[in-house]
């Protein structure tokens, strides 16, 4: 598949190492140009581009902003009707100890709400980036990949790209249950640094995944 990817930071840096390492083809984006270069010439397979440029005939839109930057982002990149969007995004307040969206709606709704003529799918939230960093394999088993969307043929499409990754990837029902897929990477990055257990370790259930 082809895959414009919004974001330079670790999250960004380690699906684009993976998506690359599987196969697809990358572009890149970022407020800072340079820093998209820069990522492109250290990861085979990927290009960089100018936000608009960078989505060109790509069948998938990933947003590794911040929340807050995601819509503006997405909106730089021009017409997205029809694309899927994954938001990996996670509305977290500045201390990481809570969010600032919930209960009655999440992210990725809202985000859907801004860009409606999108296929918004929820996904890799749950994941540290440490772990997308280094390969799908966690303590001898796939790490799940939840995803939640409300366009089956969004979600076919994100099934076979998280698969393709070795990733595991788990239907977790409509876009409202990112609802509690972001709150579950609060709990997982409690886990991670508030506990203390690192980040070697991943949300998953006997049986699902």
């Amino acid at each position: 598949m082809k895959v414009t990817i919004l974001g330079t930071g670790n999250m960004g840096k380690g699906l684009a190492k993976q998506l690359a390492k599987a196969g697809h083809q990358i572009t890149v984006t970022a407020r800072d140009l340079d820093k998209a270069r820069a990522l492109a010439q250290a990861i085979p397979n990927v290009t960089a581009a100018a936000a608009g440029e960078a989505l060109g005939a790509s069948d998938v839109v990933v947003v590794a902003t911040a929340y807050a930057d995601a819509v503006p982002a997405l909106k730089s990149l021009g017409d997205l009707t029809g694309k899927v969007v994954i938001d990996i995004t996670n509305p977290l307040t500045a201390d990481y100890m809570g969010l600032t969206v919930g209960h009655t709606t999440s992210a990725a709704e809202e985000i859907a709400k801004a860009v409606p003529g999108a296929q918004v799918v929820k996904a890799f939230n749950t994941v540290f980036a440490q772990i997308l960093a280094e390969g799908p394999q966690l303590h001898s088993k796939r790490v799940p990949v939840y995803y939640a969307t409300d366009s089956e043929a969004a979600g076919k499409t994100v099934h076979a790209l998280i698969d393709s990754t070795g990733f595991s990837p788990v239907n977790a029902g409509p876009l409202k249950n990112a609802r509690y897929l972001e709150p579950l990477a609060g709990l997982n990055i409690y886990f991670g640094y508030g506990a203390g257990h690192g980040t070697s370790i991943a949300p998953s259930w006997i049986g699902i995944a």
